[in-house]
């Protein structure tokens, strides 16, 4: 049937097949002809670990009030129970950083904030780094918006600066620790980005999902930074942090400050989760509570130590074999140049078939990510140790 109906026409601007759909295809393909394979999946950036001690036991408990009409909880607060916005305000603190309860909405998922949220803005420039997380890009095509790259490479460290740009009003993604480089933006570096935001009228939209994997002296928020609550929404996430990827909690932080055509954004972010979400469950938003408390952060930087020490089994393999790559140092991610040349695709099948390894190609984040390779930390030890082995007797 031909329907009469019309269509989103920008998302014949998309490519056919979203990144990790593609990978799971081919991964798929090659098990149906090699049963017996023992794949090792290095590619998307899954937790393997479970929930840590606190989350379980304050989600049990949470089950067991959902089971008593005195303690049963139905729809969840559009922006969150306070137990939970409290919790995150003092996570902030940790930083030096004040965030106010009220600038704190509680969602499923920092992919979900930062493909919805685009719904806030009309037909505005967006500037996205490149190489990139897909949903920053995927997203504005949808809405048909003008989207510049901004080059990140090794010359610049992965970490492309606002120097060169002109033009305002601009809508801006920034990811530190990055994903898929893990190039983290130092406080000088990041406040050269707030000072341009603010004198050229612009938004900065900023995931911080990775940033309970930072070592060393670098800005866990870009509320460190002075000015930036006059340019900036936050985005960050359990998943990474707590293993959340399969119970789903995130936080996005808006300002009182920001404003645009005589409109409070925060205002407008509350509006629009009031319409068309309906709120994490509140056994999810116990868990949370508690991974954010004294004794479940510090289980979670069990969790977080756990997966970095993956990562450096995976960066002492490719030194041996002098292979250039960042991250796995204040990230779970590996990003690899492809040895021999190799474009990333055919890098990616060579593991597959060669190995049974498997990656995330490059040129599936942006067309600067043609040539590198995207390892994860987030296996489990043992699976790890036997990629690293693999690795060893076949990277040249």
């Amino acid at each position: 049937m031909n329907m009469k109906i019309k269509i989103n026409e920008n998302y014949k601007n998309l490519k056919k097949s979203y990144l990790f759909s593609e990978i799971a295809k081919r991964v798929k393909a090659y098990s149906e002809e090699n049963p017996s394979a023992k794949i090792i999946r290095l590619g998307i950036g899954d937790v393997t670990l479970p929930l840590t001690r606190s989350v379980t036991e304050a989600m049990t408990k949470a089950v067991a009030e959902m089971g008593e009409r005195e303690t049963f909880h139905g729809y969840a607060p559009d922006n969150g129970y306070d137990f939970l916005r409290e919790a995150i305000s003092r996570h902030y603190k940790r930083f030096g950083v004040d965030i106010p309860v009220e600038e704190i909405s509680v969602s499923d998922g920092a992919k979900s904030d930062v493909g919805n949220i685009t719904e806030l803005f009309g037909d505005n420039p967006v500037l996205i780094p490149d190489p990139v997380y897909p949903v920053y890009y995927d997203s504005n095509v949808m809405s048909g918006r003008r989207i510049s790259f901004i080059r990140a490479d090794e010359t610049n460290g992965f970490l492309p600066m606002p120097e060169g740009l002109s033009g305002e009003g601009y809508i801006i993604y920034l990811c530190s620790p990055n994903n898929p480089t893990g190039a983290v933006y130092d406080h000088a570096s990041l406040k050269r980005w707030v000072d341009f935001a603010v004198s050229t009228g612009s938004l900065i939209l900023y995931d911080s999902a990775y940033e309970a994997y930072i070592h060393g002296n670098f800005p866990h928020t870009i509320y460190e930074i002075e000015g930036a609550r006059a340019c900036a929404i936050e985005i960050c996430s359990f998943s990474k942090t707590a293993g959340f990827t399969g119970t789903r909690c995130s936080w996005t932080v808006v300002p009182s400050e920001l404003s645009a055509g005589g409109m409070s954004l925060r205002e407008m972010w509350e509006r629009r989760q009031a319409t068309k979400f309906n709120g994490v469950p509140y056994v999810v938003q116990r868990g949370a509570e508690a991974a954010l408390s004294d004794t479940g952060y510090a289980e979670c930087m069990e969790l977080v130590g756990y997966y970095m020490k993956n990562a450096a089994l995976i960066a002492g393999v490719l030194r041996e074999k002098g292979i250039f790559f960042t991250g796995g140092t204040s990230s779970p991610y590996i990003w690899m140049r492809c040895p021999s040349g190799m474009d990333s695709w055919s890098f990616f099948d060579s593991l597959l078939h060669g190995i049974q390894v498997v990656g995330t190609p490059g040129a599936g984040f942006g067309e600067c990510g043609e040539g590198y390779f995207r390892l994860t930390s987030f296996g489990s030890r043992e699976a790890t140790e036997e990629a690293v082995a693999r690795l060893r007797g076949f990277l040249q």
